[in-house]
């Protein structure tokens, strides 16, 4: 049994989940969503930008599992007009066949902060319509978040950013425990980076003490931070690896190990300089 991570508005979210950044339409969509409910998995991770959701959604319906007690998350792929951003929340309810998203983030900030608050008073509308049960925030440092504040009647839920061996994060995550704002992590294997040195000597002396694989340790370290962790896979077998890492407990010894293997390394996007968070009117 997944455990289940109580956000700030009482909405319980699994704590492991499947990523499906990079995961192509279409079969291959379809039969990594479908495996993974089957495995166990109840968090199902994509967005707009993913160009996925439709086999998502088709997955999760062939899977007859109760709506729910899936949970869904996507993310708003532009910042825009109200009616840009309405066209894009109802084509995603239409495309994953649901009337509801668990979780909606805002999936890149803008690089302006009255576009980000603008579109912060969106999500609030949209959480105060029942068309998500949570909403939240990806890719925001801490200087957009409290631009987020200044206007927020709802806090952000959920922040969801690159954080793995290389980029701990450990100065945001402190920040947003402060303002009971949950962490998610996206990337936690570093586009295989957790395989080759400065980190797969120190993960993999763990993991050979746990009879585990190195990517189930990172998942392991991630759970003992107390973050959401969504690791991606297309192939069987590592989605029930990857599943089995709930169950692996490290020690504190072995989690700050895997901390101090931080890098400062960022391996996607820099928020700061994002060409995503584009407005489109």
């Amino acid at each position: 049994m997944i455990e289940l991570m109580k956000l700030s508005n009482g909405v319980l979210m699994p704590q492991l989940g499947i990523g499906t950044f990079l995961v192509a339409d279409g079969k291959t969509a379809y039969d990594t969503v479908k495996y993974a409910l089957e495995v166990g998995y109840r968090l199902i991770d994509t967005a707009q930008m993913y160009k996925n959701e439709e086999s998502i959604g088709q997955a999760i319906k062939d899977s007859n599992i109760d709506r729910k007690d899936i949970f869904i998350t996507t993310k708003q792929a532009r910042t825009g007009s109200i009616s840009y951003m309405e066209k894009q929340l109802n084509a995603s309810l239409k495309a994953l066949q649901t009337d509801y998203v668990d979780l909606y983030l805002i999936h890149w900030p803008n690089g302006d902060k009255n576009i980000n608050q603008d579109t912060w008073r969106f999500f609030e509308k949209i959480y105060e319509a029942g068309k998500a049960k949570a909403i939240g925030i990806s890719n925001f440092q801490k200087h957009m978040i409290e631009d987020i504040l200044e206007i927020a009647t709802i806090k952000p839920m959920v922040n969801q950013v690159e954080c793995h061996p290389g980029l701990t994060q450990v100065p945001l995550k402190a920040y947003l425990d402060a303002m009971h704002i949950q962490m998610e992590s996206y990337g936690p294997f570093m586009r295989g980076g957790v395989f080759n040195e400065p980190y797969k000597e120190t993960l993999e002396e763990i993991a050979i003490k746990h009879n585990a694989t190195i990517a189930q340790i990172v998942i392991a370290w991630g759970l003992h931070r107390q973050m959401i962790m969504i690791p991606k896979s297309i192939t069987p077998s590592r989605i029930l690896q990857n599943f089995k890492a709930q169950y692996i407990k490290l020690s504190e010894e072995e989690v700050q190990m895997i901390t101090d293997l931080n890098r400062g390394q960022r391996l996607y996007t820099d928020p700061d300089n994002s060409p995503w968070g584009a407005y489109i009117k």
